[in-house]
């Protein structure tokens, strides 16, 4: 019995009834002296916030729900959800691109991977930001022969919201890439060998057949990447994208509360990031239902179910 130490029978003499075995609970004292040291200190660090008169609990919830904090919010969520859209969508291209038979199209998709994966995050906010001092004006038409179906300033095309979507869109894509194709691979080739003796074609095999398998892999890693998103957001301060992070600190540039609303702007990141792991578990669980340990879990609860009604 795991947990537990088992007395030795007793010996007894012929006829006599024997005694029960007694399990004696084994003492784990280093769990328990963990565990209060570790409730100590959450208690500790709880108090001092609590009384710390630095953090300003009056102007955190003074600016907690105010309206300039919930447009950033919601801003924030705008660029994650149109970022992951052009990264999922966008990854599954390239993705297929470096698995295609065409040495073009494999040799385009790794460049494009090793381009954006190369440089930085930030750096590409801050180009697309100031894409405007590369290419002053943007013109659409055919190159080399001068004519010119029509023209923009950059600048004004292309204000921080944009430049921003396309900085997290484009580099998310390359990432996407790498897991939708890592769960590509992890799909047997067999699946598409049968597939493909139905009769189906390629494109039906891979969204009826590989892309739906493949999910159960793609899922967990892609759920990772929206809540890093969600967080990368706040990297498009830097060319005032008007997220939550820029509201927060236009805010405490004119009142010079920079741990209060610093405070408010992690308790909203805190709560969208605890939201988005909630829907990838139930996303999990769905994709991965026939499979590993949801199953195996599931299959124990109901044996466990069925001991228990026979007795």
């Amino acid at each position: 019995m795991e947990g537990a130490a088992l007395s030795a029978p007793v010996a007894h003499e012929p006829g006599e009834r024997p005694r029960l075995i007694r399990a004696v609970p084994i003492r784990h004292w280093g769990r328990w002296v963990s565990a209060a040291v570790l409730l100590f200190l959450a208690v500790a660090l709880a108090w001092s916030l609590a009384h710390n008169p630095n953090v300003g609990w009056a102007t955190i919830g003074q600016y907690l729900f105010k309206p300039l904090t919930l447009h950033g919010v919601l801003v924030t969520i705008e660029m994650t959800i149109i970022a992951m859209a052009i990264g999922i969508a966008g990854g599954t291209i390239i993705a297929v691109m470096r698995l295609s038979d065409n040495p073009i199209l494999r040799t385009v998709s790794w460049i494009y991977i090793w381009l954006f994966r190369g440089v930085p995050l930030l750096v590409q906010i801050i180009f697309w930001g100031f894409l405007g001092a590369l290419y002053p004006n943007l013109f659409l038409g055919i190159p080399f022969v001068g004519l010119v179906f029509g023209h923009a300033n950059t600048s004004a095309l292309i204000g921080a919201f944009t430049a921003a979507i396309l900085a997290l869109g484009l580099n998310e894509v390359a990432y996407s890439a790498e897991l939708v194709r890592a769960g590509i691979i992890s799909v047997e080739a067999g699946q598409t060998e049968a597939a493909q003796s139905l009769g189906m074609s390629g494109g039906l095999t891979m969204r009826r057949v590989v892309l739906p398998q493949a999910m159960r892999v793609i899922i967990p890693p892609m759920g990772n990447e929206t809540i890093t998103m969600l967080k990368m957001t706040s990297l498009v301060s830097v060319i005032s994208g008007h997220d939550l992070l820029t509201t927060v600190q236009q805010v405490y540039a004119q009142n010079f509360r920079q741990i209060p609303l610093l405070i408010v702007a992690s308790i909203w990141y805190l709560a969208l990031t605890t939201v988005l792991t909630i829907g990838q578990h139930y996303l999990e669980k769905h994709f991965g239902r026939g499979f590993g340990q949801a199953d195996a879990g599931g299959a124990e609860r109901k044996a466990l179910k069925r001991v228990t009604r026979n007795g």
